[in-house]
């Protein structure tokens, strides 16, 4: 440990990657503080986050990706418009993100955190796309079909 800015600055753009890792956290919402009793947490893919500073303050998102070289967090709908009208994924810093809900899927984190498999909360399953309205009343047709000649062989 240095007092020396540039000695500070030295160590933390060469920080082994396992090091640099365990910088990436975020402070963890009111109620997931209390729940937890703990104040931040490292930021991990999948994780639910809210942006507190900057041009996408109060946005909410998951996380996409965590890239630990640079030490920036990429957050799902969070972007940067390009010269060519194309969308860019705009990296954060952690410091600017508060994490509203956890992904405890890894069991390391649950112990880590005091969690239990309870506190997992699984993903529901997405919705079926609707189908045209033609192949439904098809389908529908082809059901009805079925129940007759099961009822007619009866």
């Amino acid at each position: 440990m240095s007092t020396q800015p540039r000695k500070e600055r030295k160590t933390l753009y060469n920080l082994p990657a396992h090091e640099n890792r365990a910088r990436i956290a975020s402070h963890l919402d009111e109620t997931l503080l209390l729940k937890y009793n703990t104040r931040s947490a490292t930021v991990h893919k999948g994780d639910t986050v809210r942006v507190l500073r900057g041009e996408y303050a109060d946005h909410s998102g998951k996380v996409i990706d965590v890239d630990t070289r640079s030490r920036k967090v990429t957050v799902d709908g969070v972007t940067v418009t390009k010269a060519d009208a194309s969308q860019k994924p705009r990296p954060i810093d952690p410091s600017n993100l508060v994490i509203t809900k956890l992904n405890l899927d890894d069991p390391k984190r649950r112990e880590k955190l005091g969690a239990s498999e309870a506190d997992v909360e699984k993903e529901e399953p997405a919705p079926k796309p609707k189908k045209a309205k033609k192949a439904a009343a098809a389908e529908d047709a082809e059901e009805e079909k079925e129940e007759t000649a099961e009822e007619a062989d009866q």
